[in-house]
């Protein structure tokens, strides 16, 4: 199925049944009167983040979610029944907002969260509500009223420790593909991978995180070159940013330095705060040169971007320096996550981690 990950939808809770208008009229009763119930409220409607929906491809099939309306009341006081609620599946990381007002509904970043985006309008009184001293025999009873409509722009942002940055056929589905089970497609030529991919990696018995692979970016993407920028927003949620060069392309004019200093200047048009998410150079593709030559040039590369954080020289195609790779970025997750709670489960952007040391 394609990867889809904007929709807009409409939602509609169900209105209130009408109230009843209902007298008494019992033979050894001397005292009749008014005993029309009230009417069913209406259903509402509910977004509920599930797993195994990766997305939101639904939501151009179905285009109006109805909850159920209310029932009208009867005699004898009896009230009507109510609608049934309506729990429309999401997947986990999508953000939710009102088309007309562009007001952020919510953010639904974990397995079972619930919003309820769409509320069933309230049941119609029946006569019986209407009785007084004065009026012992009302007519008067409440309509209903209508639920809730809206309509709704759903973004999906993936939910991943760590996200891959580079250009095209820098080599990250060839990453994925060799640290976890992820099988994205892997070819000669550019753009390749055109959704995200997500793979678990597995460090150990019970240490693993969860990596992202989106589409590559060139220079001028957020201008709308090639595929653009739209999947970074993919990234935002990562806790880690894994910067894939290519240290022997194809073309001999290329110039690796350039190209990465392209991306990086990509992503901060893109967004500030993702710019500034730890970001650690992967120097890939080393199997295609010799031992000596490919630790020269990885240095070259490093020295020429001027960067300060952690480096590594790996091969995705023949699995060298991945392991060392992933203990050390599991490493720094735990050490992150034993932080948070720390500080009482602060925000990420509100605290300071160490970064582990340089590696080649």
């Amino acid at each position: 199925m394609k990867f889809v990950d904007e929709a807009r939808t409409k939602v509609q809770a169900g209105s209130g049944g009408r109230g009843s208008t209902s007298f008494r009229r019992e033979k050894f009763v001397p005292f009749g009167g008014p005993d029309g119930g009230d009417g069913g409220k209406g259903g509402s409607v509910f977004l509920r983040a599930v797993p195994g929906i990766n997305t939101l491809a639904d939501f151009r099939i179905a285009r109006t979610w109805r909850a159920q309306h209310g029932e009208p009341g009867g005699a004898n006081d009896c009230s009507g029944r109510g609608g049934d609620d309506l729990y429309v599946p999401v997947p986990v990381g999508t953000t939710v907002r009102d088309a007309e007002t562009g007001e952020q509904l919510g953010d639904m970043t974990r397995e079972g969260d619930v919003l309820a985006v769409a509320h069933g309008g309230k049941g119609g009184w029946g006569n019986q509500r209407f009785k007084s001293s004065t009026n012992r025999a009302p007519r008067q009873f409440g309509p209903g009223l209508p639920g809730e409509k809206r309509t709704l722009e759903l973004e999906l942002k993936v939910i991943a420790d760590v996200g891959l940055l580079g250009l095209p056929n820098a080599g990250k589905s060839t990453l994925i593909r060799a640290v976890s089970a992820a099988r994205p497609k892997v070819a000669d030529y550019p753009f390749t991978t055109l959704h995200p991919n997500l793979g678990v990696v597995a460090v150990g018995e019970h240490r693993s995180f969860v990596m992202a692979d989106i589409p590559g970016l060139i220079e001028g993407a957020a201008e709308g070159a090639g595929l653009g920028i739209r999947f970074l927003r993919h990234l935002q949620r990562t806790r880690v940013l894994l910067h894939l060069v290519d240290m022997a392309p194809l073309d001999p004019e290329a110039d690796p330095v350039k190209d990465a200093r392209a991306i990086v200047q990509e992503l901060k048009k893109f967004s500030k705060e993702l710019a500034a998410k730890p970001r650690w150079l992967v120097i890939n593709k080393s199997d295609l040169l010799p031992e000596a030559e490919a630790q020269k040039r990885a240095r070259a590369i490093v020295r020429g971007l001027r960067h300060r954080g952690p480096h590594f020289l790996v091969s995705g195609a023949t699995g060298r320096g991945t392991r060392d790779l992933c203990e050390t970025v599991m490493a720094f997750l735990e050490q992150e996550q034993q932080a948070r709670v720390a500080h009482g489960h602060a925000s990420p952007a509100a605290e300071t981690v160490d970064e582990p040391p340089a590696s080649t």
